[in-house]
């Protein structure tokens, strides 16, 4: 594999590790696996799944549910408020597709009855702690409404919950947000009837059991990435993704290197460490992959320009035209940037191409 550009590597081997781990999880839990398929974007990767007894997913857009729809998979949930606008494309998913939605209001219910033309299921969104999008769950007037309208063409599945919040809070207190969250759609479901949808990686991949879910629906853990490992998620070994980046100029008066490789490769997303920005982690790449290894910090990041700061000893072993690998912060964003992969003994690994 002959590398000349920024390019995102997949070591399989630790992807199908990754997932058997929240595979087990989900089995001992007595919960079914619908993993979100926004962190890796590919039909080819949505495979791997299969092979851990995985036949639902979800996905962030209905584009991309149109995408691993025509790749064979025909149970998706698009986890992201009903958008009436693509009311005709979901429409069409759901004429071969068992297609779920998310609801929010008695208006975007009203719409989606009115607009979609095919049967779909609706889980009602619940915001647990994050407040981005949801329902407040002391609003029980307004969720009794919500599940009543249920109907034989848009139809009542359950509740679904997304602990955002866990990314931001202390690792201390992970295991107290995913104890209230299941507490509080599981007062829902009593009361109401329908299934308890539950997904972050942070709580999914650190409480050692989920139960008191029907389905789990964390994505990123397939890849994990810097900001998941400094959470607590996983270790700098369980990194699945990587990406080579042509060095393309030295700085050895300033301890820094400059990759190709920046914000349109990996995202501007960085963590703050010490008082310091990084955008992602330089590792050493060998013939099969990478070594785990940090020898440098991406500090400053701009379109094609990634700067990496690293001690002069290491600086010294490289040279213009070699490559740096970089563990991304956040590999869902990074993913998304790419046009494709190359897996680590390299084959080319296709992704949803967007419009």
């Amino acid at each position: 594999m002959k590398i000349t550009k920024p390019t995102l590597l997949v070591n399989k081997e630790k992807c199908l590790e990754n997932i058997r781990r929240m595979a087990d999880k989900a089995k001992a839990a007595n919960a079914e696996l619908r993993p979100h398929f926004k962190t890796h974007h590919s039909a080819e990767i949505g495979e791997w799944f299969r092979k851990f007894g995985v036949s639902k997913c979800t996905a962030s857009s209905v584009t991309m549910a149109q995408y691993f729809a025509a790749a064979g998979w025909n149970d998706i949930t698009i986890a992201f408020p009903y958008n009436p606008l693509e009311s005709e494309d979901i429409s069409e998913i759901a004429k071969t597709t068992s297609l779920n939605i998310l609801i929010e209001s008695e208006e975007s219910l009203r719409l989606a009855n009115q607009l979609i033309q095919n049967p779909v299921g609706y889980f009602l969104k619940i915001d647990i702690g994050t407040h981005r999008t949801g329902i407040d769950p002391e609003k029980l007037a307004l969720i009794e409404s919500l599940v009543q309208s249920s109907t034989d063409k848009v139809k009542f599945k359950g509740f679904l919950g997304h602990a955002g919040h866990t990314y931001y809070s202390p690792k201390a207190e992970i295991p107290s947000i995913f104890a209230d969250s299941v507490l509080i759609l599981n007062k829902l479901k009593s009361k109401f009837g329908g299934i308890i949808s539950y997904g972050d990686t942070p709580s999914c991949s650190m409480i050692p059991d989920l139960s008191g879910v029907d389905e789990i629906r964390a994505g990123n853990f397939v890849f994990f990435d810097w900001m998941q490992k400094e959470i607590g998620s996983c270790k700098t070994e369980d990194i699945s993704v990587c990406l080579a980046s042509p060095v393309v100029a030295i700085h050895e008066e300033r301890d820094e290197v400059v990759v190709f490789g920046g914000g349109v490769h990996l995202s501007k997303e960085g963590l703050e460490e010490n008082g310091k920005k990084s955008f992602g982690k330089a590792v050493r790449l060998t013939t099969n992959g990478w070594k785990s290894p940090v020898i440098g910090n991406v500090r400053k990041i701009s379109q094609e320009h990634g700067i990496v700061q690293m001690p002069a000893a290491e600086i010294a072993k490289l040279k213009l035209g070699d490559l740096l690998g970089i563990l991304p912060v956040h590999s869902c964003m990074a993913a998304d940037l790419q046009g494709h992969y190359y897996s680590t003994s390299g084959e080319k690994i296709l992704k949803i191409i967007k419009d």
